[in-house]
């Protein structure tokens, strides 16, 4: 790939991204024009279940279109890896920029907001997934920087083996302090047998305690080892 075709491809998918992040962010600003007129914040306001599942359905959608972007844009497993990441995180960089600029929110980048919700809720101040997305920028840039060097490069195992372990580290972290105050009134089997109602009922009292920041640097540290261990891989000859 030649420095014209990369630009280029960072061009497109660089505009598709950031697109992307103000549609998302005018769905939200609907939603919350709904169900906080007055304003978003905690505990949470009660969702029906079908708003719910039309979440998760429109969450599982956005996933599809970025993983589209990869393919569409990489010519081998490791590029299309590197361009789905690259996506996802100016998705999500500019999905706050544009709420911040037509709603003035968040009023600062440790004000806390629901991230995602699988397998539980996330939430965590707004710094935390711009940091997870800046850490994926960088991978995917190297990711495609080395590829243009040696094409077909494959990301070792070990370093998966860290990618894979820091991102389930990660998770915990997000989803610790909500999962923590659930678990406080319900079992895991309450959560699924209970009425849906109660459950939901329940998950409107919660308000932000403390988000888990060992888990989140943990996670973020080992990340870093793995993408570390793959430039370093690659620059001792061996990409296997």
């Amino acid at each position: 790939m030649n420095n014209k075709s990369l630009t280029f491809l960072l061009l497109v998918v660089t505009i598709f991204s950031i697109a992307m992040g103000l549609l998302e962010s005018a769905v939200v600003i609907y939603l919350r024009k709904i169900l906080y007129p007055e304003g978003f914040g905690f505990p949470l306001s009660p969702v029906t279940p079908d708003l719910i599942l039309t979440e998760l359905l429109r969450e599982g959608a956005t996933l599809i279109m970025l993983l589209g972007i990869g393919f569409l844009a990489g010519r081998n497993a490791s590029e299309r890896f590197a361009w789905f990441l690259y996506s996802f995180a100016i998705w999500d960089i500019f999905y706050y920029v544009f709420l911040w600029l037509l709603i003035g929110w968040p009023e600062s980048l440790m004000t806390y907001d629901v991230l995602f919700l699988l397998p539980s809720t996330w939430i965590g101040p707004v710094i935390t997934p711009v940091i997870v997305s800046t850490t994926m920028i960088g991978f995917a840039l190297l990711i495609l920087v080395l590829n243009r060097r040696r094409e077909g490069i494959k990301i070792p195992g070990v370093s998966w083996l860290a990618l894979i372990t820091g991102s389930v580290v990660l998770i915990l972290g997000f989803i610790w302090d909500y999962s923590s105050f659930i678990m406080e009134s319900m079992t895991i089997r309450d959560i699924w047998t209970l009425p849906k109602e109660q459950v939901l009922e329940l998950a409107t009292q919660y308000i932000p305690r403390k988000f888990n920041w060992f888990l989140f640097i943990l996670g973020e540290l080992v990340i870093l080892s793995g993408i570390l261990g793959f430039y370093l891989r690659f620059h001792s000859g061996s990409s296997d």
